[in-house]
């Protein structure tokens, strides 16, 4: 005859014990949101330097052969033209079509005509803020030196009026 504990030996099963990861998995989640929550935050903040003296006494300082006039206009319009700080004559007025990449575009190749480039932007009355500030990050994409926020003048006016801008 068999054993008692022969049979039982028989029928015993192994038991593989279980891991149970949900609490660890949940700790884990926990410590990755707290990480990311105190990641410190970076922001970018534009600085701009304005010029202490009168934009007048400032821009006589340079050739005009060295000038770039923008003037943002209304529905985010981007009109300029080169040259004439002090022009008795109207310059040539020209358009950008294609929005901020043609201004980027046109920075750049002024910059590569001449290194020396001054750009003068200047918001028109129908101008957003918006389009001020979307000109001053092409200024610092394009590694722009020289730039000035200035008022528009009365030659701007006239050259605005004769376009019928």
């Amino acid at each position: 005859m068999a054993t008692p504990t022969s049979a039982r030996a028989s029928r015993r099963i192994r038991l593989t014990p279980r891991l149970d990861t949900k609490p660890m998995l949940g700790v884990g989640l926990v410590l990755a949101a707290l990480l990311l929550a105190a990641k410190p935050i970076q922001q970018t903040v534009l600085q701009l330097t304005m010029p202490s003296r009168s934009h007048k006494q400032y821009l006589n300082r340079f050739p005009a052969s060295d000038g770039l006039t923008l003037l943002l206009g209304r529905q985010h319009q981007i009109h300029y033209y080169r040259g004439g700080f002090s022009a008795e004559e109207l310059p040539k007025l020209q358009t950008i079509r294609n929005g901020y990449p043609g201004l980027r575009r046109l920075l750049l190749e002024s910059r590569y005509r001449n290194p020396k480039v001054v750009v003068l932007i200047k918001p028109g009355p129908g101008a957003k803020y918006r389009d001020l500030v979307d000109a001053l990050d092409e200024m610092n994409i394009t590694d722009q030196r020289k730039y000035a926020v200035v008022d528009l003048q009365k030659l701007d006016y006239a050259l605005l009026r004769q376009n019928g801008l």
